[in-house]
């Protein structure tokens, strides 16, 4: 089976420095066993492998994302390098398991995704091998449905932070928005996913949908710029409004090509 796709950079602004996060985009006919898309992404090793097939209505996808080694929930770059994919300037609606996240291509190499914001929903005490793992002082320690954020004092500790993963992996607890003020933008993270393969992701939406919301109270403004300080840096957009978060942000397409799939 022949499988075309393209492999897609987001939240990127590469002659800034920024080289964001990328996922293979395959738009099929119909879903592909759950086996199979699982494989093909652990053959791309990607962050994410976004495929899509046709919604019963027009402009609308079924999608999925896979990592090298499991499905991941939600994908936000994923989705931004989805809607990037599709032909078209027209609002595009995609639909997963839980809910459904709307986008739009623009003609000067930008996209827009808006989905639910992801709330705090509380406040603890943080974890003791998280907090001796990140080996920077934290300052709060936030839960919500998806990452925990993790509030540390500036963006220059963030950037000096070096995590120990073996230690972080004797916490149950997937995976942390590492967070500050910014010094030139609203705010700044990291993203540490130690239990996966990727460890720390370069640019993600879906910490961005909960760092938005929560920013967004503490400075008073719906309207943010965000840095992303992994080694690849990725920049967002970001409009917090009815309890939905807008990103945007530049991609590039860097290949296209064949997957050659064999049952």
């Amino acid at each position: 089976m022949k499988l075309a796709f393209r492999i897609i950079e987001v939240f990127n602004q590469p002659e800034k420095g920024f080289r964001g996060n990328t996922s293979a985009v395959f738009l099929l006919e119909e879903a592909l066993p759950d086996a199979a898309m699982q494989r093909i992404a652990s053959d791309l090793l990607q962050p994410a492998s976004t495929f899509l097939w046709p919604h019963e209505e027009d402009h609308h996808y079924h999608v999925r994302w896979f990592a090298p080694d499991s499905e991941i929930g939600l994908c936000g770059h994923g989705s931004l390098a989805a809607i990037a994919y599709i032909q078209g300037t027209k609002e595009i609606h995609l639909h997963y398991r839980n809910g459904v996240i709307t986008g739009q291509r623009k003609e000067d190499d930008t996209a827009s995704i808006n989905l639910e914001a992801i709330t705090v929903t509380g406040e603890a005490k943080i974890p003791e091998p998280i907090a001796e793992g990140l080996g920077i002082p934290v300052a709060g320690y936030f839960t919500t449905s998806n990452k925990q954020i993790i509030v540390v004092n500036s963006e220059e500790e963030l950037l000096k932070m070096e995590p120990d993963f073996s230690k972080l992996r004797e916490s149950e607890v997937f995976g942390y928005a590492v967070t500050a003020r910014g010094e030139k933008v609203d705010f700044v993270s990291r993203t540490l996913v130690p239990h996966v393969h990727q460890l720390e992701d370069p640019a993600t939406g879906s910490s961005h949908a909960a760092l938005a919301p929560f920013w967004s109270k503490r400075l008073n403004k719906n309207e943010l710029i965000a840095h992303q300080l992994s080694s690849r840096k990725g920049l967002f957009n970001c409009v917090y409004h009815e309890n939905r978060v807008e990103l945007s942000g530049h991609y590039s397409v860097l290949a296209e090509g064949n997957f050659f799939y064999q049952e």
